[in-house]
């Protein structure tokens, strides 16, 4: 049944459609008045005052504290830039909500994410409208904040998060994720259980599948099944409340990097076979106390049984989030929420039109509605247009970011994404430099001044900028491809061996693909110092067509002048098996720097760990390498030497 808001929500959507008011017609008596709440880490743009506004942003700020608690993170980093903008109406609101099946969502909050950034919508009409976005921040937050996992790990995580309630000075987490959620119809999982399970409690006392089998799936048309939702959720259950995060770290270690099976995983990270493992997590769930009314947790001092619910000991509370607030123009207001709309498809064509408005009276005109115009007109790959935009938003912005951004965007994707020459490199790049020094944790604008700096022939800084992109992102496997491109350029024969090795097996069809053609092109690459002639049909992605290498390169290689003959035999690959160590890291030494070594103690054994630049390490659990670690526990994957040393592939810190 339909709630009574929902329904009021599609007669309001009716009306104005019958009504032909636009996205930007308001029924107001006189124009909202726009504000800016600023804290530590959110920006919420909002017309329904400072009260409401603050609310939100504290909201935000609490989420964001409960995950970093829940994953025991002193930093958290999101290296898309996210903007929310929370409305006060309900006709507001429906007017930019997405639609299925034509009519607006019944969710009083929605995410849309991009390349270039992400958004939040929410309709502060409705009581705890964040609540309908928590499932999806979860889910960037783990995204950049926790290595690469499997599909169970992340989207029972992301359901366990659905299930937090927040107040101004507590929170809890830990429900069934359907019947805690006022928006249950909503969640993945609750249509595929059908009318006959109403909760993932009850869902749960059916046969489970194995647990080798829900590790492994991946989602396919039309989606899991409504086990895999109920499952994963009580297995991330159980290894968060018995403190198994570590372990289930060691798991995906050796599954990612080491491609052990499930089976001999589980039994070295969890000391259990498969069978074992599933057959605790069940005791786990029988053990708690559901009530099967509500499936939400009964009192904790209930006899004989342990409360689900999780009651934070200490939560940032409202008082502590401070916030600025500033005033927004009508004009900017607008431009900004037709930027977010001309992202969903089925609004594009009116928010075109909105901007149009703006800019057309020079009382309205803003930066903000040219670099949204510029947008649109880039994913239409109409440059010359979009340039044109962009070249008015900067000279009404000079200073605006994002105006930087789209600059050097619009001549990346002009060049097919780097496939082709990059048309005023060095414009591109000092644009792009304006941009991470405005926002030092983005990302994709870390990526693309990576392949602009491998046009203008700088292997080495090109280097060091995608290594950023990969430590803000690295679950991002594009990055990792565009470091081998970088690698092949700078004759990192070894390293991006390495690299497209890991990732000829990759879940993204394009990528395997790339990686898989580029090791059958090396030895030609290698030989020759150029790639074999390939037809247009067979040409690979865009970021992965290595151009010969430039005469400042061949003037950093001793070996250049070989280059164009033959050799008698290649260097062998290195085909040493990756292995695993969980153990106390006892100290650092880099006298040699940038080499490291790197003493490692596990119960049974002491290895002596090399790196040949500890700059360049793959890291996972810290921001950046330090010299003066010890007492460190660590998990280590690296290639053994002799008995007692060998050589890094990457260091987790915990």
């Amino acid at each position: 049944m339909l709630s009574t808001r929902f329904a009021s929500r599609l007669f309001l959507f009716g009306l104005l459609c019958a009504t032909g008011l636009s996205s930007s017609t308001s029924t107001r008596t006189k124009p909202p008045k726009w504000l800016r709440i600023n804290s530590a880490h959110f920006s919420v743009l909002t017309d329904a005052g400072a009260d409401k506004g603050k609310e939100s942003v504290t909201r935000l700020e609490q989420m964001r504290d409960v995950f970093a608690q829940l994953f025991r993170k002193t930093q958290l980093r999101l290296p898309e830039p996210l903007e929310v903008i929370a409305l006060a109406t309900d006709e507001e609101y429906i007017r930019v909500a997405p639609l299925v099946q034509g009519q607006p969502i019944s969710s009083p909050g929605f995410f849309v994410t991009g390349d270039d950034r992400n958004f939040i919508v929410l309709d502060l009409a409705a009581e705890d409208s964040w609540r309908a976005v928590a499932r999806e921040f979860s889910r960037v937050l783990l995204n950049f904040n926790y290595p690469q996992t499997q599909d169970w790990f992340d989207e029972g995580f992301a359901q366990y998060f659905s299930s937090l309630r927040l107040s101004d000075s507590h929170a809890e987490i830990g429900g069934d994720p359907i019947q805690s959620h006022p928006w249950e119809h909503l969640l993945p999982g609750h249509a595929a259980a059908g009318s006959s399970a109403r909760s993932f409690v009850e869902l749960l006392n059916q046969p489970w599948l194995p647990m080798p089998d829900l590790f492994t799936m991946r989602q396919t048309a039309p989606g899991y099944p409504s086990m895999f939702y109920a499952q994963s959720w009580i297995v991330m259950h159980y290894l968060l409340s018995q403190n198994k995060l570590s372990d289930a770290g060691t798991y995906f270690g050796m599954v990612e990097i080491q491609k052990a099976s499930v089976e001999q995983a589980i039994q070295q990270a969890f000391g259990v076979s498969a069978a074992q493992f599933e057959q605790s997590v069940k005791d786990y769930f029988r053990a708690l106390a559901w009530s099967q009314k509500t499936a939400v947790a009964m009192p904790a001092s209930s006899p004989n049984s342990a409360s689900p619910i999780y009651q934070f000991p200490s939560i940032l509370e409202a008082a502590q989030v401070g916030s600025s607030v500033i005033d927004v123009t009508d004009a900017q207001a607008r431009a900004s929420v037709a930027e977010m709309s001309v992202r969903l498809p089925e609004h594009r064509d009116q928010a075109e039109k909105d901007l149009q408005t703006v800019i057309s009276d020079p009382k309205t005109e803003n930066a903000i509605a040219h670099r949204a115009l510029a947008w649109a007109l880039m994913e239409r790959k109409e440059y010359d247009q979009a340039n044109e935009q962009l070249g008015r938003a900067r000279e009404l912005d000079s200073r605006d970011p994002w105006v930087h951004y789209y600059l050097a965007l619009v001549k990346f994707q002009a060049s097919d994404s780097g496939r082709n020459k990059i048309e005023g490199v060095s414009n591109m790049i000092q644009d792009l430099i304006a941009v991470v020094d405005w926002n030092p944790d983005f990302a994709e604008a870390h990526n693309i001044l990576a392949m602009g700096r491998l046009e203008g022939g700088g292997v080495h800084a090109a280097t060091d900028s995608i290594k950023v992109a990969i430590q803000l992102s690295p679950r991002n496997q594009q990055y990792l491809l565009n470091l081998a491109k970088i690698d092949l350029a700078g004759k990192k024969w070894d390293e991006a061996t390495t690299l497209l090795t890991r990732l000829r097996d990759s879940s993204n069809p394009q990528i395997a693909q790339t990686a898989r053609k580029s090791l059958a092109d090396l030895p030609t690459l290698k030989k020759y110092g150029v790639l074999p002639q390939e037809s247009a049909s067979t040409q690979p992605p865009a970021n992965m067509k290595t151009p010969p290498p430039t005469s400042s390169e061949k003037a950093d290689d001793d070996s250049s002048s070989d280059q164009t003959a033959p050799v008698a035999t290649e260097p062998p690959l290195d085909r040493r098996k990756v292995l695993f160590l969980k153990g106390k890291l006892t100290s650092v030494n880099c006298s040699q720097s940038p080499v490291a070594i790197l003493t490692v103690r596990s119960a049974t054994r002491t290895l002596k760990l090399r790196t040949d630049n500890y700059k360049t390490l793959l890291l996972v659990g810290a921001d950046e390498f330090s010299c003066a670690w010890m007492d460190r526990v660590v998990v280590v994957n690296y290639k053994a030497g002799g008995k007692a040393d060998g050589d890094l592939v990457s260091v987790e810190v915990q």
